[in-house]
């Protein structure tokens, strides 16, 4: 059964920084594709940044290129999104999702297998 741990979020002023973690447990990751997804109140659930575990390579949201930076450690089996420059439009609750043996790296949350319960990040102005 697959396992994925957000913590990390929390309330920062605009122009902050924050770093998401994402445990991972159950399975091998090793041809995993691992995503950050972020719903913010009355809006559908968009994607912010993916990364494959196998190959290192990244897509992000143009919303947070340049923001945002998504990377794993392979040790741990941990997922990061460091955060930086953070906006109030940025709030909304957090989740890290799963998708195996995938070619390239999605982004529609229905192309995802697992999530986690999310948590949430607060961008005051």
């Amino acid at each position: 059964q697959v396992q994925l741990v957000e913590s990390g979020g929390g309330l920062v002023q605009a122009g902050g920084s924050l770093r998401l973690s994402c445990a991972a447990s159950g399975r091998t990751f090793s041809s995993y594709v691992m995503g950050w997804f972020r719903q913010a109140p009355e809006k559908d659930r968009e994607f912010v940044a993916a990364i494959s575990w196998s190959r290192g390579s990244t897509n992000y949201a143009d919303s947070v290129k340049g923001r945002f930076t998504i990377s794993w450690d392979n040790a741990k089996n941990t997922v990061y999104l460091q955060m930086n420059s953070l906006r109030p439009e940025d709030t909304a609750v957090y989740y890290c999702a799963a998708r195996s043996i995938v070619i390239g790296i999605p982004t529609l949350e229905d192309e995802y297998d697992y999530w986690g319960q999310g948590t949430q990040v607060t961008v005051s102005s």
